[in-house]
């Protein structure tokens, strides 16, 4: 991870630990507030990704692997319609290859 990706993200999680709405504004704010020098665009991309994505969920689901998306609001946003995430697949056992062994009788007999 780069320092712009991680000096927006700290500031993603401050915003968010303080209950202030996530912004592009505030996010560059935040980072020059810590003079460090990111491109413009970084403050923007993180801006839209808390507006699409809980915050919470994505601190809580770390480790857990992709999964399908959840559209839930930032704090003090409004969530209309959120679906919940659909429960893991799970891992098929798949059928074992029969040997000559099993079915009572050789090729080579």
């Amino acid at each position: 991870m780069s320092i712009p990706e991680l000096a927006c993200t700290y500031a993603c999680l401050i915003l968010y630990d303080d209950g202030i709405a996530i912004s592009a504004e505030k996010i560059s704010q935040l980072v020059k507030a810590a003079n460090v020098t990111v491109d413009s665009y970084w403050p923007g991309l993180f801006a839209k990704l808390a507006e699409k994505r809980n915050i919470e969920d994505l601190i809580m689901n770390v480790g857990s692997g992709g999964g399908a998306a959840v559209a839930v609001a930032a704090p003090g946003g409004s969530a209309a319609g959120a679906d919940a995430a659909p429960p893991p697949e799970e891992k098929k056992e798949e059928p074992k290859e029969e040997s000559d062994e099993d079915m009572g009788f050789s090729l080579f007999d």
